[in-house]
């Protein structure tokens, strides 16, 4: 397998607090990763230090084989990652089709002139992804009307258009009922195995974890505590301890 992700002995302190304190993993080509943790774990820390927003203090990131510490967000987006938010980003004004050309537009340098083009360039292209997230009937719709999880597939859509082959998910499935979890994560995995994806995503729902995880990570207090399929994560007595609690058993 490839390994699309690997991430070596990251550090990274704010004003004197370690967040991130020797963290090491690695994601490969079709695999769904999750980093779970309590809040403050460093989870978001990694995230963004993955993306190129914050600079490690020490370690290293590689994507594709390439050194991408500290290259600036656009530069690692170039190179095929994707990322969604906690908090959805759309264009709420323009409707679900549109938001996806943009993204085909601004992959391709084309956003100068996206007043003349945007009703007619990648239609075909941003139905075609529509349709795999399946909200194709949506598609004439402001994003602004939407229900949160369609609004979750049209961010996914999005996510998509840049053809990544490394998806950063962070909290996919925030704001959803626990079906439209179960159903979406299904379909990310279902997707990353098709066109071999890496995911690596962060969620609080545990559900969603061990039902759909290949393999996962745990943080605490900016240390990687264990890692490992979600049977050895919830028989690890440290996990069970510190976060699992009465979910592991």
């Amino acid at each position: 397998m490839t390994k699309l992700l690997q991430v070596d002995g990251l550090y990274k302190s704010f004003g004197g607090v370690e967040a991130v304190k020797g963290v090491s993993f690695d994601l490969e080509e079709g695999e769904l990763l999750a980093m779970i943790g309590p809040n403050g774990a460093g989870k978001s820390t990694c995230f963004n230090v993955i993306n190129g927003q914050l600079t490690p203090d020490r370690g290293s990131v590689k994507i594709l084989g390439q050194d991408t510490t500290g290259m600036k967000p656009h530069n690692i987006c170039a190179l095929g990652v994707g990322r969604t938010f906690q908090v959805t980003a759309t264009f709420p004004s323009m409707t679900v089709l549109e938001n996806v050309q943009m993204v085909f537009l601004s992959a391709r340098g084309r956003l100068s002139t996206v007043h003349r083009t945007v009703s007619r360039l990648f239609v075909e292209q941003a139905m075609d992804l529509l349709r795999v997230v399946g909200v194709e009937s949506q598609w004439a719709r402001p994003c602004g009307i939407l229900a949160y999880g369609d609004l979750k597939r049209v961010e996914l859509a999005m996510a998509l258009a840049n053809r990544p082959r490394l998806l950063l998910m962070d909290e996919p499935t925030a704001g959803m009922g626990i079906k439209e979890r179960l159903t979406l994560m299904k379909l990310i995995g279902k997707i990353a195995s098709e066109r071999a994806i890496g995911v690596l995503f962060t969620e609080h729902d545990m559900d969603v974890v061990f039902a759909h995880a290949d393999r996962i990570i745990v943080l605490n207090h900016g240390v990687l505590i264990a890692q490992g399929s979600p049977a050895e994560v919830r028989d690890n007595h440290e996990v069970r301890r510190i976060y699992l609690g009465s979910y592991a058993r």
